[in-house]
């Protein structure tokens, strides 16, 4: 699916646009699927804002502001099932970090129209640490994203520095890493951004009329173990491709998985 410049690229600068991982067809199906997830969890108690809070932006504009977050989206729809298995997707992360990739979690990101919140820069290391840092994300687009509707940022390089000091609620100091500082990965529909967790990263409010709508996938090489037991999820453990050498309990909601 991809070049060995490609992959050189990648392990060069911690991160890697690939162009149409997915179809179209595939791409509106997903697209089907995020909306009808949102209209459910809409009718639910667990449907918020997860947008960031801090001193990034001013309290006014932060309160105007709505990201839609959601975690493990596979066990809400079979659908996203399909892409998170898909070949395409498979053979990258196989290119990326080795035959035996493990899923860590899924997580569906909607930034809506003219108030989709802000992600400052940070790395998601303090979010899941891992000992080898192999942990790595596969951004899912399923709109065409630019720096109007909110695209990624990414600092080339960055992940070479090793994690870095956060603060607030885990993104680095704003006046030393502006959203600026990255460069935009500009994707159409259909197109995944890899990169590592070490990775410096952020994306702008979505000032446009349009939607920003992306799925998730964070995996790892098995044998590269967390740090803590900090984020634990239902998904934690299933294996991609591959195999896993090696197992690990974890508790989840009181109940003991063996992963």
């Amino acid at each position: 699916m991809i070049s060995e410049d490609q992959v050189k690229f990648y392990h060069e600068n911690g991160y890697l646009l690939v162009k149409g991982v997915y179809d179209a067809e595939e791409v509106e199906t997903f697209r089907e699927s995020v909306e009808t997830f949102l209209k459910r969890a809409a009718a639910s108690k667990f449907d918020r804002s997860h947008a960031w809070a801090g001193d990034y932006l001013p309290p006014e504009e932060l309160k105007k502001l709505v990201l839609k977050g959601f975690h493990d989206v596979q066990y809400h729809d079979a659908q996203f099932m399909r892409m998170i298995t898909q070949r395409n997707l498979i053979k990258i992360f196989t290119q990326l970090i080795g035959d035996n990739v493990q899923l860590h979690h899924t997580k569906m990101m909607v930034k809506p129209p003219e108030k989709g919140a802000a992600f400052p820069m940070h790395q998601d290391y303090p979010y899941f640490p891992h000992s080898k840092h192999s942990m790595m994300l596969a951004s899912i687009h399923l709109d065409h994203t630019n720096e109007e509707n909110g695209c990624l940022h990414v600092i080339p390089g960055s992940h070479k520095q090793g994690p870095l000091p956060h603060v607030g609620s885990y993104y680095l100091n704003h006046r030393e890493y502006p959203i600026e500082s990255g460069i935009p990965c500009v994707a159409e529909s259909g197109d995944v951004l890899f990169f590592n967790y070490l990775t410096i990263h952020g994306s702008p409010i979505n000032r446009s009329d349009r939607t920003r709508r992306n799925i998730l996938v964070q995996v790892r090489d098995p044998e590269d173990q967390p740090t803590n037991d900090k984020h634990v999820s239902w998904g934690q453990g299933l294996m991609l491709h591959g195999i896993n050498p090696r197992f690990r309990n974890y508790k989840y909601e009181g109940t003991l998985l063996e992963v």
